[in-house]
Formats: structure tokens, sequence, C-alpha cells
């Protein structure tokens, strides 16, 4: 019985564990909190980034276009594998007046809103 008890407790506490780091593991791949784009001449982009992850929940929604890594835009822009102001039109502001459209509170819908001139 001493040994059935023992196995059991071990047990339990593997599962714990392994669901401590599971969850930690997920909250680590979540990115910044915010993150501020380049912007061009217009400025910067101050980016709240958790907050589109909690509206969204799929991150394929953004990072479909582009991967999960820091300058990943820039760094296809510049190498010729993504259009300039193609996320910028295709995805923030389609999506921002898509959700505008249908009566939701979103994020701003033109580029004067989010870029942040003499900050670039």
């Amino acid at each position: 019985m001493r040994v059935f008890l023992r196995v059991v407790l071990i047990s339990i506490a593997a599962i714990v564990i392994a669901s401590s780091v599971a969850f930690s593991s997920n909250d680590q791949n979540k990115g910044a909190e915010n993150i501020e784009m380049e912007g061009g001449k217009r400025g910067k982009v101050p980016f709240p980034h958790r907050q589109h992850q909690e509206r969204l929940v799929d991150c394929q929604t953004c990072h479909s276009v582009f991967p999960q890594k820091a300058g990943s835009i820039e760094e296809l822009k510049s190498q010729g594998k993504l259009k300039k102001k193609h996320v910028m039109n295709k995805l923030c502001t389609k999506c921002h007046k898509e959700t505008k459209k249908a009566g939701k509170k979103t994020g701003p819908t033109t580029c004067a809103k989010c870029h942040i001139k003499g900050k670039s």
C-alpha cells in the first residue's frame, strides 16, 4: 500500500510540475506587452501587442504574414518579401475598419492616429 501511495504522489507531483511548466512557457511566448514599430517618415507606431492578443486570440491572424520575431516586418521589407505598408493596410487598418463597421469598439482607422511624428 505504501508503494502504491508513493507512486500516486509522485505521479501527482509530475502532473503539477508539467502543468506549471506548460503554463509558464505559454506565458513567456506572449511576446512584449507593447511594441514600438518602425513607421517610416510618418513616425513610429506604438502597438499594444498584448491587447491585440487578448482580442484576436489567434496569433496567426497577423503572424501568418510575418514571423513572431522582433524586427521581422522591417527585415521582410528590406528583403523585398513584404511590400511597404502591406501590414498596416492589409491587416491593421482593414481589421479596424471592419470592426468599426460591425459597430464594435476598435483602434484607429487612419494613418495619422497611429504614427507619432518626430519619433522616427
